[in-house]
């Protein structure tokens, strides 16, 4: 079934009547470009980017294979520098400074609130159950007119688990402003993604990212899946060149390597359940979290203790203690093999 939503109506006025800047690459990008001033006789860096030239503010060449590998449109696709650009996009457009809300399910991804706070926008919590999944009915409870956005992460960070779908699809359903559903860590998942129900769901963003399973985080590339309308505005809002050569060209480059990729995400699968199963029989260790991502929570006796000792010796893991349902707990990234055993290693040896 269809959902029918008005975005236009719960889209700012101001940004509905935004005229976006424009430059000249619009809609050119070829010919004799002496239209943004840019140094003529080019860098002092050589190579066939041509760097003293800007970017193409679309990239549509990218956004095209990124919508063919997750089977949308290419309408459907909005690049950004990492997914916290979308974020605060999202939020922009949708959310009146010190009028509006949004909703976040702690313990999760610190961004949407350090971004809901940046724009003056107010912060509804509802945490997660004791089996970190979502409230639903405490979700929809908390919905007035100024509620705009829902922040949904799946799986979730800092608990590494993938929420219910059942939950993920009643939200987007019976929700009736934008809901974000962050799938950074999709590719870590068995998990279906949501981005194939952006066109039957017009009120849903999902956000994925190329840090995780491309292993690209320093070329901070995000991307937003939607219906184009959203995405229509998060083009209009966005700044004018917002991703660089460099990072769009990177990217592409992956797209040649997609086998290496999918190589790289078993492996890393295959390091957790190992490192998961040693981190069990620590007698100090009361619980290691299930595991739909990257890395592991687990609950540990004198955990941020055990945290500064294992940075003491150079070993730097997350501290998740201060968050609701993760007291004494520690977050560990699966690295290289030889990572994982310096890891166990060393906890092994604070913990004597």
């Amino acid at each position: 079934m269809l959902k029918t939503i008005d975005i236009d109506n719960l889209v700012r006025p101001n940004i509905r009547n935004l005229n976006p800047y424009r430059s000249a690459r619009d809609d050119f990008e070829k010919g004799l470009l002496l239209d943004a001033n840019e140094n003529s006789l080019g860098a002092p860096v050589r190579n066939q980017l041509e760097l003293h030239r800007y970017p193409t503010p679309t990239h549509n060449k990218l956004r095209k294979k990124i919508a063919d590998w997750r089977q949308v449109d290419f309408e459907n696709i909005f690049l950004g520098v990492g997914s916290d650009e979308a974020i605060d996009l999202i939020m922009r457009i949708f959310c009146e400074p010190g009028q509006d809300s949004i909703i976040t399910t702690p313990p999760t991804y610190g961004m949407y609130k350090v971004s809901a706070n940046i724009n003056n926008l107010g912060v509804k919590e509802v945490l997660l159950t004791e089996s970190l999944q979502l409230q639903t009915g405490k979700i929809l409870e908390q919905v007035d007119d100024q509620t705009k956005v829902l922040f949904l992460c799946s799986p979730n960070n800092p608990t590494a688990n993938e929420m219910k779908r059942t939950d993920l699809l009643k939200l987007v359903s019976q929700f009736p402003g934008i809901v974000v559903v962050d799938e950074a860590y999709i590719d870590f998942s068995k998990q279906e993604s949501m981005a194939g129900l952006v066109q039957q769901y017009p009120n849903l963003v999902v956000l994925q990212t190329f840090s995780k399973s491309f292993g690209l985080a320093g070329i901070r590339l995000g991307i937003a899946i939607s219906n184009p309308e959203i995405i229509r505005y998060m083009m209009k809002v966005k700044a004018p060149y917002n991703v660089n050569k460099l990072t769009a060209q990177t990217a592409l480059d992956a797209f040649d390597n997609m086998d290496l990729m999918k190589f790289n995400i078993e492996k890393i699968l295959e390091e957790k359940e190992y490192v998961a199963e040693q981190l069990r029989h620590a007698d100090e260790v009361e619980k290691v979290y299930p595991s739909d991502a990257n890395f592991l929570l687990f609950k540990i006796k004198n955990a941020k203790e055990i945290y500064q000792k294992l940075a003491d010796r150079g070993v730097i893991v997350r501290y998740r203690g201060n968050e609701p349902l993760c007291e004494d707990c520690l977050r560990v990234t699966i690295g290289m093999p030889d990572e994982n055993i310096r890891f166990l290693k060393t906890l092994k040896e604070v913990l004597v």
